[in-house]
This record gives structure tokens, C-alpha cells and sequence, in this order.
């Protein structure tokens, strides 16, 4: 597991699946919020595509905040679990 620099309570659990886990080069991994936090979904979408660069184009992944769908607008608190996964289709 990578831990990013853990300044205690601004921290969030991040978890990622499938071809996400595989660009990252891990499966999950302690994120220091900035500034301690609070962060919306797609701010932090945008930090992640600034973070690693295989996650270009980082708008097209989706969220779920405490094993919860959540939209790019949710707000995420320190101490949230954030699971980060590429769309799925099916047919």
C-alpha cells in the first residue's frame, strides 16, 4: 500500500479497481487532503490526474464515497473512504 504524507485526521482512504488500480500502481492508498480538506469529487478527480498522469482525461471516472454512487459535486470529508473506478457498460 503507497501512504501519501498523513497529516492524522485530513486524510482519505482511496481505493481503486480494475484498469485505475493498474495505471496508479496500487490498489489503495492514505491521500493527504489540501489543506486539510474538505474536497469535492471532481476537484479531487483533478488532483489525481495531476498526481498520475495515466489518469489523463480523469473527468471520465466515477466516485463512490462510503460504498456509496456519488456525483462529481459530493463533497469528501477526512476520514471518507473514496473508491475510484472506470464506467461500466454492458449490453
Amino acid at each position: 500500500m503507497n501512504t501519501a504524507t498523513d497529516s492524522g485526521s485530513s486524510t482519505i482512504q482511496l481505493l481503486y479497481f480494475a484498469r485505475v488500480a493498474e495505471l496508479t500502481g496500487c490498489r489503495a492508498e492514505t491521500y493527504a487532503l489540501p489543506q486539510g480538506g474538505p474536497v469535492t469529487g471532481s476537484d479531487l478527480l483533478a488532483q489525481l490526474g495531476q498526481r498520475y498522469p495515466d489518469l489523463a482525461g480523469a473527468s471520465r471516472l466515477r466516485l463512490a464515497v462510503n460504498q456509496t454512487h456519488a456525483k462529481p459535486s459530493v463533497v469528501i470529508q477526512a476520514g471518507d473512504e473514496v473508491a475510484v473506478f472506470e464506467p461500466v457498460t454492458g449490453g
